[in-house]
């Protein structure tokens, strides 16, 4: 008994303390990690550091935080930190000090309890895609009727991306848009009259995202397949 509760008060003292993600890169060559927090949550790390193929970084927040985390790809900086990245860049710097990062990108998104003081996460493509990114909670509980799971968009979408989403850097595709980046009319953004879920629909590239990706968003509305939810607990963050 004694030794249940020492467990329990050293879980309850690491929550009081702040949260954890756990980021990992297991894409096979370096990224760029980029961080935002939200209005007046903070953004820890300074907004960004390197990841080579196969490190994993410890982030910590405060326990009401929210943000979201993205990689950066074929990043070149110089001694000062500043220079540009293919995809993800945020104001051609090393640390993005509260810029986020420039679509098409792929994003793990959390708030960190929330409503009924529950964590709500998801991967979005609502802004496109860059890499392959799963968040998954690492010591939570199933919190009522929300599911306690994986978010994950784990298949790289690039090279089937529609020729029209496609960006090339040289000879490759290193992302693909959203139908609202490429095209930019109030159907595809869900703008104007357009901003309501019932009248918003699917767009060609978040039907192209959803069937790849089903768990992940895919455009503004997407929320009802898109959402998780899980409280006290750890995230990683993995990219690949």
């Amino acid at each position: 008994m004694a030794v249940v509760l020492l467990l329990v008060l050293v879980t309850v003292a690491e929550l009081a303390s702040g949260r954890q993600f756990h980021v990992q890169n297991r894409l096979g060559y370096r990224v760029w990690v980029g961080i935002l927090g939200n209005p007046g949550k903070g953004t820890p790390e300074g907004g960004g550091f390197a990841l080579n193929n196969g490190q994993r970084r410890t982030v910590r927040v405060a326990d009401d935080w929210a943000g979201r985390f993205w990689a950066r790809t074929g990043c070149n900086f110089n001694g000062n930190g500043q220079g540009r990245c293919a995809t993800g860049d945020c104001g051609n710097k090393l640390s993005c000090n509260g810029a986020g990062g420039v679509p098409p990108v792929t994003l793990a998104e959390v708030t960190l309890r929330g409503a009924g003081g529950l964590d709500f996460y998801d991967i979005s493509l609502v802004d496109g895609f860059n890499v392959p990114v799963q968040m998954r909670p690492t010591r939570g509980r199933a919190a009522g009727k929300y599911r306690c799971t994986t978010a994950a968009c784990s298949r790289n979408l690039n090279p089937g991306c529609p020729d029209r989403l496609r960006v090339w850097e040289g000879r490759n595709v290193v992302a693909c848009k959203s139908s609202c980046l490429a095209e930019n009319t109030d159907q595809h953004c869900c703008r104007g009259r357009f901003n309501d879920p019932n009248v918003c629909k699917s767009s060609p590239s978040a039907i192209y995202f959803k069937s790849n990706c089903p768990g992940a968003y895919s455009y503004a509305y997407d929320d009802g397949t898109s959402t998780f939810t899980c409280q006290n607990t750890d995230y990683d963050i993995v990219f690949g």
